[in-house]
């Protein structure tokens, strides 16, 4: 089982009309987030049944597409790593996060993150020192912030909240609407588990808030609620 035959089945997938579409989505265009991401215009559901096929490929093998140019590649890898880390005993699982927080440069679009972030870095972090976390909510780039809030996902479908809160807060004036839109997304998570718990969040904080994040968080309240939150009248 090689990289390449990866490459090969995917290269027969691409849809050029696709990737246009996708590149522009994704914000591929000089100065955009997304800047040089290539895409060959394979829908994801294509992309989980060539990653079931090679799930038992070795992690070298991943390392090497995960440094690819084009984005198809980088998320396949990234699938058949949620697949391993899903299928491996508790040991086996340490080298799966290693080496997707050796490779957090190449996890750089939205969607690598957010199909990955809680899957494997949140779910071995559950019941181990969140640490990392603070350090890449902390980082110049992009990706790794979005990481860090994105894992705590995890820890909300197990009614942990307070890593979310506290990371929340370092992200409150962060400046990308990526961002913002992450952590209104996990703040309306805790919502649906424990709206008191969101609220009390919200109260103390939605005033600095940037409009998306608002937005985001307080989705699932009554429209009442809402007007009230993007009112100030709280």
């Amino acid at each position: 089982m090689q990289i390449g035959d990866i490459e090969c089945d995917l290269q027969r997938l691409k849809n050029p009309k696709k990737a246009q579409i996708l590149s522009r989505y994704f914000k591929t265009q000089k100065g955009q987030y997304g800047q040089g991401d290539i895409f060959l215009g394979i829908t994801v559901p294509r992309q989980r049944q060539i990653a079931k096929k090679y799930k038992d490929i070795d992690i070298k093998s991943i390392q090497k597409l995960l440094i690819s140019k084009i984005h198809e590649y980088r998320l396949t890898a990234i699938l058949i790593l949620v697949s391993k880390y899903q299928s491996v005993n508790e040991r086996e699982k340490q080298p799966i996060v290693k080496i997707y927080l050796k490779n957090t440069k190449y996890i750089n679009n939205w969607d690598l993150v957010d199909l990955s972030a809680d899957k494997i870095l949140g779910q071995y972090l559950i019941n181990r020192d969140k640490s990392i976390l603070y350090k890449l909510a902390k980082s110049t780039i992009l990706w790794e912030r979005r990481i860090a809030i994105m894992a705590t996902f995890a820890f909300i479908k197990k009614n942990q909240f307070n890593d979310t809160f506290r990371l929340a807060k370092i992200l409150l004036y962060d400046k990308h609407d990526l961002i913002h839109k992450a952590v209104g997304w996990m703040l309306r998570e805790i919502g649906k588990h424990n709206q008191k718990a969101e609220e009390t969040f919200l109260n103390n904080y939605y005033k600095q808030m940037p409009r998306t994040m608002l937005r985001y968080s307080i989705e699932k309240f009554t429209e009442f609620k809402r007007k009230k939150y993007l009112k100030n009248r709280i």
